[in-house]
């Protein structure tokens, strides 16, 4: 390894390369983080074997079977705007809400993946991503990235309603919280990875989903 910010658990599609370790920026923007975003936000029923996958929790936690997946389209951020994937193979039962564990992150921001890294020791890698402007009622997302891959085909519906959600993440000792409000459409995703575990736990097939537009977040602070 070239940089200590490489040292952090995760799946081995998150693993960051010595040459892209050694361009990452001596800092980057400190939490919290003000943002503006697109996603497109799926789950289903964990597999037998996700909770084994959970590399950044740190001690073994007691479990809920259930799977989270996001592509995300960031239009505002302190580091400026990037495309982000990630997956969350359980969530943590945990007081006073469930909390997401991140394994597997990527985006196409270099500023980002450092500042993923430095503030939440989320394992973010790099990666190419094809996401169509003004997308409508069906579009497609791709992300790429080395040895795997992950094509979202997106169906929504029309009508739109307000959302806000508070969302728990925690990534080894450290907790962060994310707060969501916007406007979201219901939808399911027509979901094909490819990978060396992401076809284990981030499964393939259609799942339920919500398209979330314009929002307006705020990453917090790791405690």
């Amino acid at each position: 390894m070239t940089h200590p910010l490489q040292d952090i658990a995760g799946v081995p599609e998150s693993a960051l390369a010595d040459d892209d370790a050694a361009r990452l920026p001596r800092e980057s923007a400190a939490a919290p983080w003000n943002v503006v975003l697109d996603a497109v936000v799926w789950v289903h029923r964990a597999a037998p074997d996700a909770a084994g996958v959970t590399g950044a929790t740190g001690a073994p936690r007691r479990a809920l079977p259930v799977t989270v997946g996001a592509l995300i389209r960031y239009r505002e951020t302190p580091v400026g705007p990037y495309h982000e994937v990630l997956g969350s193979p359980v969530l943590l039962a945990e007081w006073p809400l469930p909390a997401a564990s991140i394994p597997f992150i990527a985006v196409d921001s270099i500023a980002s993946a450092h500042g993923g890294r430095a503030n939440w020791r989320l394992p973010k890698t790099l990666a190419r991503f094809d996401w169509p402007e003004g997308a409508g009622g069906s579009f497609e997302v791709d992300a790429e990235g080395t040895g795997w891959s992950v094509h979202a085909s997106v169906h929504t519906r029309r009508r739109r309603l307000p959302v806000a959600a508070v969302v728990r993440t925690r990534q080894q000792d450290l907790a962060f919280t994310t707060r969501v409000r916007g406007r979201a459409r219901a939808a399911s995703v027509a979901l094909e990875t490819r990978g060396a575990t992401l076809p284990r736990w981030l499964r393939s097939g259609r799942h339920p989903a919500l398209v979330i537009e314009g929002a307006r977040g705020v990453v917090g602070p790791a405690g």
